[in-house]
Parts: C-alpha cells; structure tokens; sequence
C-alpha cells in the first residue's frame, strides 16, 4: 500500500501498482512488480538496495525516462502514464532535474556552460548567474572556465549535479550521486541536496546501495527483486556522524 500522506497534502510523486516488466530469451523479467510509492514536496528520499533490485528503473519510471508496464504515474496529481512524447519532454523540462551516473556532460561545453545548459531549458531567469551560484555551491567555483576533460571523475560529477540543481525543478532524482567523490566532497553533496530538499521544498530521491548515505534522509525505501520490501520514516543524522 502507498505510504499515508502525512498531512492530507496531495503527493508530488504517486505511483499506483506501477511494473516494469521485459521479455529477454523466451522469459520476463521484471524489473518493478506492482510498486506503490508517494513522495511529498521536501522529503529527502533515499531508495536502497543491492544491484539488481530495481532501483535505477524505479527512479527511470518516475523521471520519465521509461515507461511502466502496467500500473499509473502521477506527478503533481497529473497522469502520466499514457503522456504524450511532447508532453513528456514538458515534463522532464520543468518538474524533474537528473543527476546520472554517467554524467552526461557536454565535451564541447565549460563547466559553467553545462551548468548553464539546465537552467537554460528550465527557462530559469538570468541563468548564468544561477549556474555561477550552484558551481560554487558543489566547490568548482574556480573551475568555471574549464572543459569535462580538464576535469576530475569527482569533478565531473559535481558538475553533473550542480547543472541538476541550477534548473530549479521540484523534484531531482539522483542515481548514486556520490559514487564518483571522496569522502569529503560527498558528505558537501548531500548536505547540498538536503539543503535545497528542506529550504526550496524540493523532493528528493537517492539511489543508492550504501546504508550510510540513508542514515541521513527523511525516509528509507528498500527494494529487493523489483518489489518495496520496507517503506519507513527516519530521523536524519548528523553530516557529521556518517563514515564510510
């Protein structure tokens, strides 16, 4: 069952029996089984589980990306399942901001310009200056001017992040977000996604498999085998406490 609204507010994202089945060899996996999930504006989500589990298609679903097999999809109280290419365009536009694994950044762009690139198509105002903001915000202020390939793994990801945030959009979904970084720098990550989760009310979802990253979320989500095997509230820790 979906988790209770926790104040009779409508949920930003809502999925009800959501699939996500494929026929590979003669057989079917599947992927996602009937998941049901709601997420609230300002709810720092992290979603765990060991690979496999269907953490990355979950997050592909609501992001837009994929399309359920069976089930709906409801992002701010609109149907989604059956949008619309164009519609769904609009959608990852404006609702959602990415941050891959694999980065994604433009070889021929700064890193102010890839930053740029997501404020740009969420039509935010005076866009450089919002990138400007959120590069200094991950610490690459001073890497600006430079190019994907000047630039560290750990780097890269942090401009992969900060172009995520600079749209402004209210919901970012992450696919282990700090995979790439040290210690340190992942720790400033986080306290960067909590920050816009609890002061812009912006939702946020964390696919991860370390259970040390969920001890600071809001909530903890578990998936085993394409299916929410636990679904609980949890009371963030201090940045401060968290060692890996």
């Amino acid at each position: 069952m979906p988790r209770p609204d926790r104040d009779g507010s409508e949920p930003l994202i809502d999925l009800r029996g959501v699939s996500r089945h494929y026929e590979i060899g003669g057989g079917t996996v599947k992927a996602l089984d009937e998941v049901d999930l709601r997420v609230h504006p300002g709810e720092f989500v992290v979603i765990l589980g060991a690979s496999g589990s269907g953490k990355t298609t979950l997050l592909n679903v609501i992001g837009a990306l994929d399309t359920p097999t069976a089930g709906s999809l409801l992002i701010g109280g609109r149907e989604i399942t059956g949008a619309s290419r164009r519609e769904l365009f609009a959608l990852r536009r404006h609702e959602i901001g990415f941050i891959f694994q694999s980065f994604n950044l433009f070889p021929g762009l700064t890193a102010l310009e890839n930053v740029q690139f997501g404020a740009d198509v969420a039509a935010r105002p005076d866009p450089r200056a919002a990138a400007r903001d959120v590069l200094e915000r991950v610490g690459l202020g001073d890497r600006a001017p430079h190019f994907p390939h000047e630039l560290s793994g750990g780097e890269q990801q942090r401009v992969a992040i900060a172009r995520a945030l600079a749209a402004g959009n209210p919901i970012v979904l992450a696919d282990e977000p700090t995979g790439e970084l040290d210690f340190a720098t992942g720790v400033q990550i986080l306290e960067l996604l909590h920050d816009v989760t609890h002061t812009a009310g912006t939702a946020v979802l964390v696919v991860t498999h370390n259970r040390e990253i969920a001890r600071v979320a809001d909530r903890i989500v578990e998936l085993s085998s394409g299916g929410i095997v636990a679904d609980e509230p949890n009371v963030p820790a201090a940045m401060s406490d968290l060692r890996w």
